[in-house]
């Protein structure tokens, strides 16, 4: 499971971006089975347990009160006089504080007793209270699925790679190597179909641009034909204009 997920790295990786926690624990059992023969055969099988949980933080050192404030968990004060009287607890008499005998008893607010999961915050995290280089207290609550996994079948690379496990299916060191012999096989051939595909695709191209280049070709010799045709009536018809008939002074010089 540990390429799953990208490696962190602890020396540049953003502290606001560590907000879940998933754990994996493998599980060892040992069955008993009756095969067919009526024989006892011993079958171990491994299970995989996922847990997913979100991983809050609250500052320590803080009244819960105080730190219910902060966390803009805003308590409901029309009993009160002050919100003195909610902080101590007692009123302004000494006498207890009426909504401080309702709200002693909130064990989620309370602050987690165990030391070990106080913390010095290297960032500022997610969550009011948590600034950088304060005291917070790191919680776990469950986000779910639960999941409970059996390892059948552990594959190398993705749907083509050699099976370096499989719980139902054992093959001695011969069947394995006939196995791997005949993937190899199969993969030199499909290496070769591609290959001869790509040279009929590049023939197919090649054929393609002859035959536009050839009709290119008889095009241009169409136009350059229409173009002579062109120029010699163009011709043809200046030399028409010059024997036209003669003036009046022409005629009667050619009699002279």
């Amino acid at each position: 499971f540990q390429n799953m997920s990208p490696a962190i790295n602890v020396a540049s990786v953003k502290l606001a971006d560590c907000r879940r926690v998933v754990l994996f624990h493998l599980i060892n059992n040992t069955t008993t089975t009756t095969d067919e023969d009526g024989n006892e055969v011993e079958k171990e099988e491994q299970l995989v347990e996922m847990r997913h949980y979100a991983i809050k933080a609250a500052p320590v050192g803080v009244d819960k009160k105080v730190r219910r404030l902060i966390q803009t968990k805003i308590p409901n004060l029309n009993r009160l006089n002050d919100i003195a009287d909610y902080i101590t607890g007692t009123t302004a008499t000494g006498d207890v504080a009426p909504s401080a005998a309702t709200t002693s008893g909130n064990a989620s607010d309370s602050e987690p007793e165990d030391e070990t999961s106080h913390v010095v915050l290297p960032q500022t995290y997610t969550g009011r209270g948590n600034k950088k280089n304060q005291k917070s207290a790191l919680k776990l609550v469950e986000l779910g699925p639960r999941l409970c996994l059996e390892l059948i079948k552990v594959e190398r690379g993705l749907g083509g790679g050699d099976v370096m496990y499989h719980a139902h299916v054992s093959k001695s060191a011969e069947e394995v190597k006939e196995l791997k012999a005949k993937r190899e096989k199969e993969a030199a051939l499909k290496t070769q179909r591609r290959e001869q595909q790509e040279r009929n695709v590049e023939r197919k191209r090649r054929a393609k641009e002859e035959k536009l280049e050839r009709k290119r070709q008889r095009r241009a010799e169409r136009e350059q034909i229409n173009m002579d045709e062109l120029r010699r009536g163009a011709e043809d018809g200046g030399d028409t204009d010059d024997d036209g008939p003669l003036s009046d002074d022409e005629e009667d010089s050619g009699d002279e």
